[in-house]
């Protein structure tokens, strides 16, 4: 089984994230409205109902007499049952009445209805003196309603309490008719929206599909940029980055290419010299002192030139890895100084070094690397008994290291090419690689570099090389 395969069984596609992302929501959206809607019927089915109950109150209300006025009042009651029948929808519900006088005695209708205990709304949905509650009688479940209704004849007046109350068979069955057509309703709308996403989805990342396969079927050298033209807005910063990182693995294999090639071209010439040399050596053409020290000086170079083309690469290498931080850039440099001390010694120079307390931020290694390129070239140029000057201090948010000699300085022709791999002003002086090594550090650290003439009456005094960088972290470094 397949990396691709295994990856895919692990984790979700986007097209089941968003199907899931999309689905999800609406779903519980639908069941949440379903839920809403079907107590919303329910209720209207009710007021519906409960009209009809108060309606039949107000019918037994109208059917009652009365004798007698306050405390002697005596209401009469004659209500045939058929005055129900006009309220009752079908046999699938029951009707039943309860009439009884204002301090609760019965007067008519099923006596054992439970009497109304309760009190009236403040403010309810009719105008008549009416209460609607749940209630049980003969065991089933009824909804009543309970109608305060004054009753007046040329013999007297008084108040009456009218209960009629109505099995639930009808309302039930009414709600859950209208559940079930809900259901039906916003299953079909799942179903259209489950088509639609599909039908969405699949279109929009027809494009990511396409763009997969192109990848897989790629060459593994090939590391040309992603063509993403008719990509959606939202996938084009995943391809952008993708270009930079094929980009950056393009000018990787560049330089390790030109580092081979290079390296084999720079290196033939001393291999063939120093071949030359064992073989006069072998022959006797020159005392072996002699050839001794013609073959030293040969491995001398060889030996510079693959240790300066190794920090070249090594350059590349943690331009790809930086593990960049706050560094103190003065003890580099006093460092540097101390380790290069005996060439200086040597050739007697008048040496000076002024530091002030800086920190840049970058690698240790490039910024020891750097130091000891700039002032190995710098005493290689310098006379002998010359002067050499190194500056370290801040500069606004920058610090500025200077390291001027007294040598020669540097012609136009030379000043081109000054940064090129393997260009120098002396065959025999080096190997053209410190400068280079100098250039790529700088340019990995965000930083400058300068190299000018020191000028004094219009004439060449020497040469300085001024290099800036950043003592914090430049917008965007990780």
């Amino acid at each position: 089984m397949s990396w691709h395969r295994r990856h895919s069984m692990q984790t979700l596609s986007l097209r089941k994230h968003l199907l899931i992302g999309i689905l999800v929501p609406v779903v519980l959206f639908v069941f949440v409205d379903t839920f809403s809607l079907y107590h919303q019927a329910l209720g209207a089915v009710n007021v519906a109902y409960d009209r009809t109950l108060l309606a039949s109150a107000k019918a037994i209300g109208e059917l009652l007499d009365v004798e007698g006025e306050d405390e002697q009042a005596r209401i009469l009651a004659r209500i045939p049952y058929s005055a129900l029948e006009a309220f009752e929808a079908d046999n699938r519900s029951r009707m039943a009445y309860r009439v009884a006088d204002a301090r609760g005695r019965w007067i008519d209708g099923a006596q054992d209805l439970p009497a109304w205990t309760g009190k009236l709304p403040d403010q309810g949905p009719y105008a008549a003196l009416v209460d609607f509650y749940d209630d049980e009688f003969r065991g089933d479940s009824v909804r009543v309603a309970v109608l305060l209704q004054p009753v007046a004849s040329s013999r007297g007046r008084a108040m009456a309490t009218v209960q009629v109350a109505e099995t639930l068979e009808l309302r039930r069955t009414l709600a859950r008719q209208i559940l079930v057509d809900t259901l039906q309703r916003q299953a079909i709308l799942i179903s259209v929206i489950v088509v639609v996403v599909l039908v969405v989805v699949q279109r929009v990342t027809r494009p990511v599909r396409r763009l997969s396969e192109q990848m897989d079927k790629r060459a593994e050298d090939n590391l040309m940029p992603i063509e993403a033209s008719d990509l959606p807005s939202e996938i084009r910063p995943l391809t952008d980055a993708t270009n930079q990182v094929m980009f950056r693995l393009q000018h990787l294999l560049d330089n390790q290419k030109r580092f081979v090639r290079d390296a084999a071209h720079q290196l033939r010439t001393p291999l063939a010299v120093l071949k030359v040399q064992v073989q006069s050596a072998l022959r006797g053409d020159l005392p072996a002192t002699a050839a001794l020290q013609e073959i030293q000086l040969t491995v001398d170079r060889a030996s510079l030139l693959a240790n300066q083309m190794l920090s070249l690469a090594k350059v590349e290498q943690v331009r790809q890895q930086p593990d960049f931080r706050a560094i103190d850039w003065v003890s580099i440099v006093r460092d540097v100084a101390l380790d290069l001390s005996p060439l200086i010694a040597q050739k007697d120079l008048d040496f000076e070094l002024t530091t002030a307390p800086c920190s840049v931020y970058g690698h240790e290694w490039m910024l020891r690397e750097l130091v000891r390129n700039l002032l190995h070239n710098a005493i290689q140029h310098c006379p002998g008994q010359g002067e050499l000057r190194i500056d370290l201090a801040p500069l606004g948010d920058s610090a500025q290291l200077i390291i001027r000699d007294s040598g020669p300085g540097i012609d136009d022709n030379l000043r081109l090419r000054l940064f090129q791999p393997f260009a120098t002003g002396n065959a025999g002086s080096g190997t053209g690689l410190g400068l280079t090594i100098v250039r790529e550090i700088v340019a990995a650290m965000a930083g400058s570099i300068q190299m000018n003439n020191c000028l004094r009456a219009g004439l060449i005094v020497g040469m300085q090389a001024v290099v800036t960088f950043p003592m914090t972290a430049p917008v965007g470094a990780t």
